[in-house]
């Protein structure tokens, strides 16, 4: 059983930056892929970014490919996104997920365990 808890999230203006934290109890947090997804009000939730239990290999969506960054740390139990240059499209409640396995997936369904979300907004 893993427990997600993300944090880190605001309201910043056009251009600017966030670093989002997603904190995993659990003692085998290393031997889990990792993903962040997003939900903007009125639209399914999307697939952001995601890490391979190593770190190893990184995907990312296109619409934030370049402004963000997937990072873990294993040894805290905590995966990262790095949030550049966001754009008020960025505007949703951004969910941490895990999947035991190195291999990640960009389907949601991959993926057993969820965090609660934290809301992003982004203003013009």
């Amino acid at each position: 059983q893993v427990q997600l808890v993300e944090s880190g999230g605001g309201l910043v203006q056009a251009g600017g930056s966030l670093r989002l934290s997603c904190a995993a109890s659990g003692r085998t947090f290393s031997m889990y892929a990792m993903a962040w997804f997003r939900q903007a009000p009125g639209k399914e939730r999307e697939f952001v970014a995601a890490i391979t239990w190593s770190g190893g290999s990184t995907y990312y969506a296109d619409s934030v490919k370049g402004r963000f960054t997937i990072s873990r740390y294993n040894a805290k139990n905590t995966v990262y996104l790095q949030m550049n240059s966001l754009k008020p499209e960025d505007t949703a409640v951004y969910y941490c997920a895990a999947r035991a396995g190195s291999t990640y997936y960009l389907r949601q369904n991959e993926y057993n365990y969820w965090g609660q979300g934290t809301q992003v907004t982004v203003s013009s």
